[in-house]
């Protein structure tokens, strides 16, 4: 079975499972494979300052139709996974504890955190659309890394796309590249279409890498890829893409490391579930 049905199927049979209904990506079109509201989807319902964040983001993610349902809605939904880790911990004022699971900082850290949504980060102005950044981790501690950024990965992972590079207007901007050749020299090779890489998104998390770099330095950041590991050769694929990727940020010293949301699970299942029974209970269940 390909990756991508895999994990379709699985979350298909979650849904049975709890006797939720389901419906298609055009309402009574498509393969059942959406809640019918958004919160059935979700473990909480959307805070009011992540839905506002969902919002402002660029992606579109909490906006359905009346014939569509939203994107967030999809049992295979990336964001909808990316709530149902991040939010939890945000609401319950223990961003430390899932920011230290996630390879940020040591357990037991006591600095201040933040987590936003589709947070934004401008390359230059003339770029209209910035990356819109899945999950950041803001601290207003005087630490060296002050930003802590989330790519987040599910299904699409695993859908045959050949991925776009970079745009030439981007890789002309020699300024950007001044501290990072290796990655700038990553960047020619996949562009204008990335042939090098099947799984992994190498120009998106370029673009977030500038991003981040824009804002608050070179060394003012760290970047997760977390993603969703399968079975066979398209794991295999993706975590060797992964890997291959980490050498250009290595050489130019970005802070760049990768986890699966099966380790991260596990990891809170481990440390966190007698605190939160419930709350691991959904994950494992669901993810695992």
């Amino acid at each position: 079975m390909q990756g991508h049905e895999y994990i379709l199927s699985k979350q298909i049979q979650w849904a049975l499972n709890r006797g939720l209904s389901l419906i298609g990506s055009k309402g009574e079109r498509g393969r059942p494979s959406y809640t019918t509201q958004l919160d059935l989807n979700l473990f909480e319902l959307l805070e009011e300052s992540t839905h506002l964040q969902f919002l402002e983001g660029d992606g579109k993610e909490i906006q359905g139709s009346s014939d569509s349902p939203a994107k967030m809605q999809a049992l295979h939904s990336s964001s909808a996974l990316g709530v149902n880790i991040f939010q939890y911990w945000q609401k319950r004022g223990l961003t430390n504890e899932i920011a230290a699971a996630c390879g940020f900082r040591n357990k037991g850290s006591n600095y201040t955190t933040n987590i936003v949504f589709e947070k934004k980060f401008p390359i230059k102005s003339q770029f209209v659309i910035p990356p819109n950044i899945d999950v950041v981790f803001q601290s207003n501690e005087k630490t060296t890394n002050k930003v802590f950024a989330v790519e987040c990965k599910f299904s699409e992972a695993y859908l045959s796309i050949n991925h776009d590079g970079l745009k030439e207007k981007y890789l002309n901007e020699s300024d950007l590249w001044i501290d990072i050749p290796a990655i700038h020299d990553l960047a020619n090779s996949i562009s204008p279409k990335d042939e090098r890489f099947t799984h992994l998104h190498a120009a998106q998390l370029i673009k977030h890498i500038l991003g981040l770099k824009k804002a608050n330095s070179k060394n003012g950041f760290k970047l997760l890829y977390l993603w969703y590991d399968v079975l066979g050769k398209e794991g295999a694929i993706h975590r060797a893409e992964i890997e291959q990727f980490s050498k250009f940020t290595r050489n130019d010293g970005i802070h760049f490391h990768s986890m699966t949301y099966q380790e991260l699970i596990i990891s809170l299942a481990n440390n966190y579930r007698l605190e939160h029974p419930e709350y691991i209970k959904y994950l494992t269940e669901r993810y695992l």
